[in-house]
């Protein structure tokens, strides 16, 4: 039987989509994730004998016409469909235009939206059959050994026999007969070593060229060496939504394997990205995995996201092994913002971790995000004077926004504070990001435009502009992907 992964086109005139993203848009850095969690699924089903292809329009700047004809040529039984909120119309207009061309098929979305908000999801479009709800790996291999070839029809035809199958399959929400139906919940997955490698599934169906994420060197890969989260921040879609809150890590040697594997089979690859929400939550796991990657020799730069309290000890083992960069959701130098979002940190935290990074030669990437609650202006100005304090390489600065299934979309609605009425209003007309939370003292618009000046005020100083100029001549191997990145990004910061 064959199974069809596809990551549909959205606004593709405007840019490419980053449906993987925390907050999926056209960014104006020009980053691209790969579909990871489509990917994993992929790997998952065909680790079990399916084939499969992989189609993603968004890198591949495929409009819907041409998405159809490449759905039409492979001829699935089964289609798993990744989604976003910002795109889930579209998505499951995509999906129902593939049923009514293939019947005889299952059409399935997958992602936070549909997990978030199963039963919503299929009354947008009654052609879709069904969604995944959670992770998908072992779902979408479940539901490929259900939908085998000579069961797929009677399934489509047949509303009792279609029942009884996909009740069998936990983790599924899906339509029958008129009626939504819920099979049991899947279970988490437990141990992470069980997921087949992703990254053989980029170098079978994605070029790496294709895609970018303006903080690494390129071109890159996107893998995971975790699932959840240590902490509990009211604002973070996928530990909410899809890992249930739980903290779950694949061994250091299990890791070290697949990073061995890109080594070996993607010569191309400069840099690996460590996609997880908190990579380094087990640090002592960190460690062992660095220590592994000096042992084998393994020569090859990476990244990942990690919050403010990671060690110097863990910071220097991850230098040795090749880190460049930690990516750090500091948020806001607001004590009570922080502890309103439950982030767990303090300023002087977040301080120590951007010294202990220089101190180890590592690059950092700071995040911060204003319209959380118990933002004001005046503890928006706060971090912003705070960020100019720490000499970080990098910065961003985001509003809010809220997703479904988290504790910051459900206090933004009743507190009244949510400034969109439908999901494709997340998104400009361009495709870029939206503010979608007001502030008691400002608008949504207000807070956008505080974040674009807030960035030039950080990049445009003659302190930050002269670090850079001699970071690049002390370290000239940066200089590729800091000319790529400034491309993509002057005209948004200069403008």
């Amino acid at each position: 039987m064959k199974v069809l992964f596809l990551n549909p086109p959205f606004k593709g005139k405007h840019g490419r989509y980053s449906r993987s993203s925390r907050s999926p848009a056209i960014t104006k850095s020009g980053t691209l994730y790969y579909p990871i969690w489509l990917c994993y699924a992929a790997a998952a089903v065909r680790g079990d004998g399916f084939e499969i292809d992989v189609v993603d329009s968004c890198a591949y700047e495929l409009n819907l016409e041409q998405t159809l004809a490449r759905v039409k040529d492979f001829d699935p039984s089964l289609v798993i469909i990744d989604t976003s909120t910002p795109s889930i119309y579209e998505d499951a207009n995509t999906a129902g235009l593939i049923k009514k061309t293939k019947p005889d098929s299952i059409v399935v979305l997958m992602g936070t939206h549909p997990t978030a908000l199963p039963e919503e999801t299929l009354l947008i479009n009654t052609l879709v059959d069904a969604v995944i709800v959670g992770e998908a790996d072992f779902v979408a291999r479940d539901l490929a050994r259900v939908c085998s070839d000579s069961q797929i029809e009677r399934i489509c035809r047949e509303p009792e026999y279609r029942r009884e199958k996909l009740l069998s399959v936990p983790g599924l929400v899906f339509s029958c007969d008129g009626k939504i139906e819920k099979s049991p919940p899947a279970e988490l997955i437990s141990n992470l070593d069980d997921i087949p490698f992703v990254s053989p599934i980029y170098k079978e169906f994605l070029d790496p060229r294709r895609y970018f994420f303006a903080a690494s060197d390129y071109p890159l890969v996107h893998i995971m060496g975790s699932r959840g989260c240590v902490a509990r921040c009211t604002f973070c879609v996928y530990p909410q939504v899809m890992h249930g809150g739980k903290y779950r890590t694949r061994s250091p040697e299990n890791i070290a394997d697949e990073v061995q594997w890109i080594c070996e089979n993607l010569p191309q690859v400069r840099e690996i990205g460590f996609e997880d929400d908190t990579f380094a939550g087990n640090q002592k796991n960190v460690i062992a995995f660095s220590k592994l990657l000096v042992q084998r020799g393994l020569k090859i730069k990476w990244y990942c996201n990690t919050r403010a309290d990671l060690q110097y000890e863990t910071m220097e083992w991850m230098k040795r092994s090749g880190c460049q960069l930690l990516i750090v959701g500091y948020e806001s130098a607001s004590r009570k913002v922080l502890q309103n979002i439950r982030k767990r940190m303090t300023p002087e935290k977040m301080l120590e971790f951007s010294r202990n990074a220089r101190r180890a030669g590592l690059l950092v990437h700071g995040c911060f995000m204003v319209g959380n609650c118990g933002d004001t202006r005046e503890t928006i100005e706060e971090t912003l004077r705070f960020s100019l304090g720490l000499r970080d390489d990098t910065v961003q600065f985001f509003p809010l926004i809220t997703y479904p299934g988290t504790a910051a979309y459900k206090w933004a609605q009743e507190n009244n504070l949510l400034a969109v009425s439908d999901y494709d209003e997340y998104l400009t007309g361009e495709g870029m990001h939206n503010s979608v939370v007001s502030m008691p003292d400002m608008s949504t618009d207000q807070l956008r435009c505080w974040c674009d000046e807030a960035r030039k005020k950080y990049y445009l100083r003659p302190s930050y502009i002269s670090y850079k100029f001699f970071s690049l001549i002390k370290n000239p191997t940066e200089t590729r992907r800091t000319v790529k990145t400034f491309i993509k990004f002057a005209k948004h910061l200069l403008g």
